[in-house]
């Protein structure tokens, strides 16, 4: 019976420090998962497109030769080193899948736009003052308490503010129909033209603003893609 119980107890004592050793793995994964992530884990490749269309129909695209930054609404064109490279990755992939580029200017079925994203928003948040001024006022101990002197009443204090800011930057692609845009004049007979965003592709993350990694996106994006195929 000693034996056994001795046996058991130990037992107990090793199932014990297997649990301690793992739950402290755990927790040490857990604080550093995000930290230990790669430029390429972080990346994340959203598409998205019109169900009702089928691309099939289009033969032909037009593909700036710069890339237009937006900036918290403000546009302009760029053509850095890696912009460059990103517009020539998005052509040879759109031509590998059966389209045509054409230049500026002529007909084409499709517009495809290359933006970077450079966006910096500042933000203003309201915080209402803590509940240890009303304790202090009605007497939860602080200097003996001063609410019964004020007639039940408490001093009012106006919220203080907090400043935030958010930074976001990004790659995005759009393909509009060009093929099928309104020939009224477009936005109910005003002079700008409606024109209808078939395919949408956002490339987020760290490191995404090197030539290496803009390859890799770029044929991410496409592979997510099977749907891009002009008609044989």
């Amino acid at each position: 019976m000693k034996t056994s119980k001795t046996f058991k107890k130990n037992q107990l004592g090793i199932w014990m420090a297997l649990l301690f050793a793992i739950g402290g793995g755990l927790t040490a994964c857990r604080d550093n998962a995000v930290d230990d992530l790669s430029p390429e884990d972080s990346q994340v490749y959203i598409t998205n497109y019109d169900r009702n269309v089928n691309f099939a129909q289009y033969r032909t695209f037009s593909l700036p030769d710069s890339v237009l930054v937006e900036s918290n609404n403000t546009y302009q064109g760029s053509l850095t080193t890696v912009e460059a490279r990103f517009i020539n990755q998005v052509a040879a992939a759109l031509t590998s899948r059966g389209f045509q580029r054409v230049a500026q200017g002529q007909t084409a079925d499709m517009g495809v736009a290359a933006i970077r994203v450079n966006n910096r928003y500042t933000g203003v948040t309201s915080v209402p003052y803590s509940p240890y001024y009303l304790d202090y006022w009605y007497g939860a101990g602080y200097y003996g308490g001063l609410g019964p002197g004020f007639g039940g009443y408490y001093p009012y204090y106006p919220s203080y503010y907090q400043f935030y800011q958010v930074s976001e930057q990004y790659w995005e692609l759009q393909i509009v129909d060009l093929r099928n845009r309104p020939t009224n004049g477009g936005n109910n007979g005003s002079d700008q033209n409606q024109l209808r965003v078939i395919y949408q592709a956002d490339i987020r993350g760290n490191g995404i603003f090197n030539e290496e990694s803009v390859d890799r996106a770029v044929n991410a994006v496409f592979e997510q893609s099977p749907y891009l195929q002009a008609a044989p």
